[in-house]
């Protein structure tokens, strides 16, 4: 209409926001488009505000998303705006924001309504919200460019801690809230500052102090970089009493050799190995690293019983061990790739490997009766199964190319894992013909997966996330409610087919540092 023309005028709405008015036309943008965020409007100029701003959105997510605008106060515009139950009328300032992804409905827009927000939300509209969003950080300086940067350190007096983070990361996640804690109580003694440093932009400035992975914690005074701040694990007050005497981190007290320690274990060489064994008919050898943390978690449990085992005299045997890294040669004969491994010797013979005894008790009740190990569990991955089991290397290429995938992220000992496995399997073989689905599993446990599930977000087992195209969409979690399990249809529509996934989703969680069974 002639109104709606001066309008476009008057608010200088840019030529990349498509008007709508017809049915047929919307149904196309749809069709044609994949990312989609529409403006409603009750009237010509109830969207005034909104459209200034979209002009310039547009502008900066060109080629990567479209905005779109229908008036639904003409009278096309109305039948529209009835056809898909849309009424801005109801909506204070009279103007709704919906986001269509894919052709179908995706969410209603309900971030803030500012220029960085909707960027971001359009380049990736299932990714998580900015940390400027949280109305909690509201005491954290966010910066946004080097120039930003730059200037903020050039003219603020007071010390600064900067927060060099990446959107996905999970320890970025978790220190987040601590470092707005933190931020909240100084009333201006220093500064709290955050910056993403994730995109490659920043290169530069990620290697002139010195960012290795994330977060990473700077700290300046007069503008001058002085030292890192390493306590990921830290409060909010660990932060503030830091703040009062910063010091560069401290070096660690080196570990004390296990050997040196008052260790009642006997701990053998390469060259004293095959004599210990012909003394000692039964012995049980733990052969370790010094930096393995199960080992770590085991040297308690072993150092206890050698205290009994190695001083009674009537011993059924004793129990020794080997730190592979040095003794290389004993360890290389009895072909030793993981650690802990622990092996039982009759006479000098390698009887059995005995992946089984970790604690005291185990071990006590092994030496006084020794028999065969039970025989290894088949692992998951050897099992056949429709769930694709992933790593680091090829995690991204695989969910890239899926319109639905979710991944169970666990460890093979976790027993909610194991509970979880066969319903996730079932749930797997139910949509194994459908290429645009997958199930797939990470184990977290295994080499440089660690890696991934920390950038994942992991944080203990199982822990299930669904991706769209490899995005991250969602964690999936709650209680086990059985009304999921009788009730499909309350799952997402592309799982209706099955109750099995609500049920193993919604398993309880065993903790990342809970302790190998025993």
């Amino acid at each position: 209409s002639g109104r709606a023309g001066l309008l476009l005028e008057a608010v200088k709405v840019s030529p990349l926001i498509e008007k709508v008015s017809d049915h047929k036309d919307f149904k196309k943008l749809l069709r044609t488009r994949t990312n989609v965020l529409v403006l409603y409007t009750n009237t010509a100029s109830s969207g005034d505000s909104h459209l200034k701003l979209l002009s310039d959105v547009a502008q900066a997510v060109k080629g990567q998303g479209t905005i779109a605008w229908v008036n639904c106060g003409d009278p096309e515009g109305r039948k529209l705006c009835k056809k898909v139950k849309v009424d801005p009328g109801s909506r204070r300032g009279g103007a709704e924001l919906l986001h269509y992804k894919d052709g179908t409905f995706h969410t209603e827009y309900n971030r803030p309504a500012t220029f960085k927000s909707m960027v971001a939300f359009l380049k990736d509209p299932s990714g998580p919200s900015l940390w400027e969003e949280n109305p909690e950080a509201k005491d954290v300086v966010h910066i946004e460019t080097e120039k930003d940067f730059r200037k903020l350190l050039k003219r603020e007096e007071r010390p600064v801690l900067l927060m060099f983070y990446a959107p996905w990361c999970g320890v970025c996640k978790r220190m987040q809230p601590i470092f707005q804690q933190a931020a909240t109580g100084p009333r201006g003694k220093y500064v709290l500052a955050g910056m993403n440093v994730h995109p490659a932009e920043f290169d530069g400035l990620k290697q002139e102090f010195n960012v290795k992975g994330y977060p990473t914690f700077c700290y300046f005074e007069k503008g001058k970089f002085l030292h890192h701040y390493e306590n990921y694990g830290g409060t909010a007050e660990d932060i503030a009493d830091w703040m009062k005497s910063p010091r560069p981190p401290q070096p660690k007290t080196p570990e004390v050799p296990w050997p040196e320690t008052d260790s009642q274990v006997f701990h053998l060489t390469d060259e004293g190995f095959d004599s210990f064994l012909e003394e000692h008919p039964a012995a049980l050898v733990m052969f370790y690293a010094p930096w393995c943390g199960h080992c770590k978690k085991m040297k308690p449990e072993y150092d206890e019983a050698a205290r009994v085992l190695n001083r009674a005299s009537d011993s059924p045997g004793v129990v020794a061990a080997v730190d592979s890294t040095l003794q290389k040669a004993v360890s290389e004969r009895f072909k030793i790739s993981g650690f802990p491994t622990v092996k039982y010797f009759e006479r000098g013979e390698d009887k059995y490997t005995l992946p089984h005894l970790r604690s005291k008790d185990k071990i006590i009740e092994f030496m006084h009766n020794p028999e065969a190990p039970p025989p290894p569990e088949r692992s998951w991955e050897d099992q056949p199964s429709s769930v694709s089991h992933l790593g680091l290397e090829d995690f991204r290429e695989a969910l890239k190319k899926k319109k639905h995938a979710l991944v169970m992220f666990y460890a093979p000992w976790c027993p909610h894992c194991k509970n979880a496995v066969p319903h996730f399997s079932t749930a797997a073989e139910v949509f194994r013909d459908d290429r645009k689905i997958v199930y797939a599993a990470v184990d977290c446990t295994r080499g440089q997966n660690q890696e991934l599930c920390k950038q994942e977000g992991v944080e203990g087992y199982p822990t299930f996330n669904h991706y769209n195209y490899g995005k991250f969409v969602e964690k999936y979690n709650g209680d086990r409610g059985v009304s999921r399990r009788t009730n499909p249809a309350s799952c997402p529509s592309w799982e209706k087919q099955t109750g099995a996934l609500c049920l193993a989703r919604r398993s309880p969680r065993t903790s990342l540092n809970a302790p190998p069974a025993v």
